[in-house]
């Protein structure tokens, strides 16, 4: 079918169906809005298998999702959705660009997760906004900016629990939300070790995007790991 969309790690395609997509996870690896590239053998495998773990783990526990199938190791089916312009981070532990902001050490617990935006433009590398930026650029409506500040938070509160279980801290993470044909506000995007920091419960190492953004090395190896826990 039809290419509508190639990202930096995914390709979308068209269905039989208007209503839904298929989507296709690649091993492309990018970092630092596009600037550093390379491929990370069986990346898109992981990825594939790993949001779609945590999709249904979500709708499990009443989280509207675009997830439907997995069709295979590298492709999803889901609901089409016009997406918000809008990513939504969620942050349990002072992290990358927080700690550079605030200055707060890197690996800091913090008692309340911290929720921020961030507008969904390449052009100008995904610039962080306030409230009134949001309302200022039309993105979204303050009804709208509140329940994306909820849903995150519900998706926090899931997701945290499923990972400790696995001995594993969920730092922070991106979600993206849009509209699917019905009208209905769900999760779209993916869940993965390329849009969260999530660290060993124990020692600390890092399983995520961060070995590939810092040059840590064993990239693969952590996010098998990852995948092996999360399908357990």
């Amino acid at each position: 079918m039809p290419l509508l969309y190639e990202g930096k790690a995914k390709r979308v395609y068209s269905t039989d169906r208007a209503d839904e997509v298929r989507v296709e996870f690649t091993d492309a690896a990018t970092a630092f809005n596009g600037q550093k590239r390379a491929e990370i053998e069986m990346k898109g495998v992981v990825n594939a298998a790993v949001s779609a773990r945590l999709f249904q783990w979500l709708g499990e526990h009443s989280i509207e999702t675009h997830f439907v199938e997995q069709l295979d190791d590298r492709n999803l089916l889901v609901e089409r959705l016009n997406m918000v312009a809008l990513e939504v981070v969620v942050r349990n532990w002072v992290a990358g660009s927080l700690n550079q902001r605030t200055g707060i050490p890197e690996g800091t617990p913090m008692d309340d997760p911290v929720v921020e935006f961030y507008y969904k433009n390449d052009a100008l590398g995904d610039p962080l906004l306030n409230d009134d930026h949001i309302r200022l650029l039309g993105l979204a409506s303050a009804d709208l900016v509140a329940r994306l500040r909820q849903e995150g938070l519900r998706v926090n509160q899931v997701l945290k629990p499923f990972f400790l279980q696995r001995n594993l801290v969920l730092v922070d993470f991106k979600l993206e939300f849009g509209w699917n044909s019905a009208g209905l506000l769900k999760l779209g995007d993916e869940i993965s070790p390329d849009t969260c920091r999530i660290w060993d419960q124990t020692s600390g190492e890092r399983l995520d995007k961060d070995r590939f953004r810092r040059d840590l090395g064993r990239v693969e190896d952590a996010y098998q790991e990852i995948l092996r826990r999360v399908m357990n």
